[in-house]
């Protein structure tokens, strides 16, 4: 290992998530929700070099092994992201990140006038998704569409 290199300590259980949108992974744990209450370790790699993506971060959460639900909502802001699920030092499954057809809760409507973003209106917003890649989706009670920058935008 060359003196430019970092080596980063592997996880005994947890999930790792690779190939995240470079500069991307402080809004994925805030789409996470991590690190929580819990006792959590949390690595975050960023900007590093990818030979098939060019840039790329790496998130490593230990001791947590996320569901199909909270992952396939990491495919808003890292399309490309591979899931591994780490128990004892190895990976037991790997996987991409996939847009479910629906998206409930993670993301509010761009028009403030929809009804879901009225306070006295206890109301989930709701998203139906028009593109995978990059992410366009469609409010699914004003049918405002939102693009890419502006569900990034949320995360900020």
């Amino acid at each position: 290992m060359g003196k430019s290199e970092l080596k980063i300590k592997a996880i005994e259980n947890g999930t790792v998530i690779d190939h995240i949108t470079a500069n991307k992974s402080l809004h994925i744990l805030k789409i996470l929700g991590l690190p929580d209450s819990q006792i959590i370790n949390v690595t975050i790699a960023m900007n590093v070099s990818s030979a098939e993506i060019g840039r790329k971060d790496i998130l490593k959460i230990e001791n947590r092994e996320l569901d199909a639900k909270e992952l396939n909502q990491v495919a808003l802001i890292a399309p490309q992201a591979t899931i591994n699920i780490i128990r004892d030092f190895e990976p037991i499954k790997k996987y991409k990140v996939g847009l479910p057809d629906k998206i409930t809760s993670i993301l509010k409507c761009t028009n403030s006038k929809c009804i879901s973003n009225y306070e006295n209106e206890p109301i989930t917003p709701i998203f139906n998704v028009i593109k995978t890649y990059p992410p366009v989706v469609r409010c699914h009670y004003c049918e405002k569409l939102i693009k890419t920058e502006d569900i990034e935008k949320q995360f900020e």
